[in-house]
């Protein structure tokens, strides 16, 4: 089947390309707004785009009604928030904050979701997360409807139980967690992994 995006609707664009474009990392963002208030709101529109300097980007879109999502709103006005990874276990949580709520009210306090502070900027990080990443903004691009945040990671934080400080190794494996896959329900659970070496530079390709 051949689809011609200019001549479908942006719904139609969705659907499609979430369901083909998987499985997708979830960045579980913290957010605090001018007045103090802490927002968190789940995005699978989201990679590591570099890593010198280390560049994530976050694609955010519009409330129902039209107007911008807390998340952006908050980056934009502060230039600062946190990218928290989901786990199987916080899932149900994750999935709660994705609620559509008012700019005044803080998704972490209705969940009851315990942070802890940050380093370098003031958006706390949720403690159920294994990895959070601190982020600070870089620039919006506007593409439509799209707006693309690119932010600049200043601190990383591994919870100690997923890192051997002598090896240098991330232990990813054990970390079980779960990506975006098709369907507005649709999940990945990463335990079912596979190691397959890159080639050696020069080495011909194989079929």
């Amino acid at each position: 089947m051949e689809f011609d995006l200019g001549s479908l609707p942006s719904s139609e664009h969705y659907r499609l390309l979430a369901s083909v474009v998987v499985p997708r990392p979830i960045a579980w963002v913290t957010t605090r707004s001018v007045d103090g208030i802490v927002n968190a709101a789940p995005f699978s529109f989201f990679n590591l785009l570099g890593s010198s300097p280390a560049v994530v980007a976050l694609g955010i879109g519009e409330k129902s009604d039209g107007s911008p999502k807390d998340t952006r709103r908050n980056i934009v006005d502060t230039g600062e928030f946190v990218v928290n990874l989901v786990t199987f276990a916080a899932r149900e949580a994750m999935n709660g904050t994705s609620v559509e709520a008012p700019a005044d009210a803080s998704e972490v306090d209705a969940l009851g979701l315990e942070t802890l502070p940050s380093v370098w900027v003031k958006p706390p990080r949720l403690a159920v997360s294994p990895v959070h990443l601190e982020c600070r903004l870089h620039k919006v691009e506007v593409m439509g409807d799209n707006h693309i945040v690119l932010g600049e990671v200043v601190h990383l934080h591994i919870d100690d139980a997923y890192y051997d400080a002598e090896r240098r190794h991330v232990a990813t494996e054990r970390m079980d967690l779960v990506a975006r896959m098709h369907g507005r329900g649709g999940y990945l659970r990463a335990t079912d992994l596979f190691d397959m070496p890159r080639p050696a530079p020069g080495t011909p390709p194989k079929r």
